[in-house]
């Protein structure tokens, strides 16, 4: 039985999804809890890599049960929680086709890139956002988003250490969402929401950094224009923290799970 999983997952402690041998990872704590609660070894398989500090409220993954193992595949989700540590959470299981593979299958993905305006740090929301100290021009933001939108060749947006056979990719969309009163401490902040068809290394990170300098005017329009164009990574400013960036969602075109 092929299983897909929806997960979620505080990355502050994590090296990123991958197994490594010098950290824990959240695809080595599932495959752990999977041996722990079935007994059988499995590779679990996730619609991407998340980098180290990078948190996920949507990933998704699938593996392999064997059939004689009698378990609802809903309940898969509850059997897997009692194992996993409590940065780490199963949010849904489901049964899925056998030639479903959660990395190949995907056709888009949504990050969400969190950012607030105080001249201080603020350690409630110091986790899972980045400070600015100042407020972007919203419409100079959009402006840049509307460049980067569509097909191109982001080599200036990806950082050194892939081996991908091409860096040419698709933004569908750029968002910005601002943060409700309630949840930003009486402080401002908003989300970069970014759709796409798939992403190179530290792509996200980078394009959030670009729009922030354009809207706070470190950076001009030009300039972002003239690295898309040339790919030249050196034009463009530096690579924003890990701990902004949360994996939203992945879209297949059809439902995974019931709602």
């Amino acid at each position: 039985m092929n299983i897909v999983l929806l997960t979620a997952y505080d990355g502050t402690e994590l090296c990123g999804w991958q197994i490594q041998t010098n950290g824990r990872t959240a695809q080595g704590e599932i495959e752990r809890a999977i041996f722990s609660a079935f007994g059988r070894d499995a590779r679990v398989t996730g619609s991407g890599r998340t980098d180290a500090g990078v948190h996920a409220a949507g990933q998704v993954c699938n593996f392999a049960l064997p059939d004689e193992i009698r378990i609802r595949p809903e309940r898969v989700a509850d059997a897997l929680n009692t194992y996993l540590p409590p940065d780490i959470r199963i949010l849904e299981s489901a049964a899925a086709d056998e030639d479903f593979d959660a990395c190949r299958t995907a056709k888009k993905k949504t990050y969400r890139y969190s950012i607030y305006f105080s001249r201080r740090e603020n350690p409630l929301l110091e986790r899972y956002a980045v400070r600015a100290g100042e407020v972007p021009d919203l419409m100079k933001m959009r402006a840049c988003a509307y460049l980067l939108e569509g097909e191109h060749d982001f080599a200036a947006f990806s950082s050194t250490g892939s081996s991908v056979r091409t860096t040419v990719r698709t933004v569908y969309s750029i968002g910005f969402v601002p943060w409700p009163e309630e949840s930003g401490q009486g402080i401002s902040g908003m989300h970069v929401d970014v759709c796409g068809s798939g992403f190179l290394y530290n792509m996200v990170r980078i394009l959030a950094g670009a729009l922030l300098d354009v809207g706070t005017g470190r950076l001009a329009l030009s300039a972002v224009e003239e690295a898309l164009t040339a790919g030249n990574r050196e034009l463009l400013g530096k690579t924003m923290p890990a701990k902004g960036l949360t994996l939203l969602s992945v879209d297949y075109g059809f439902p995974l799970f019931r709602r």
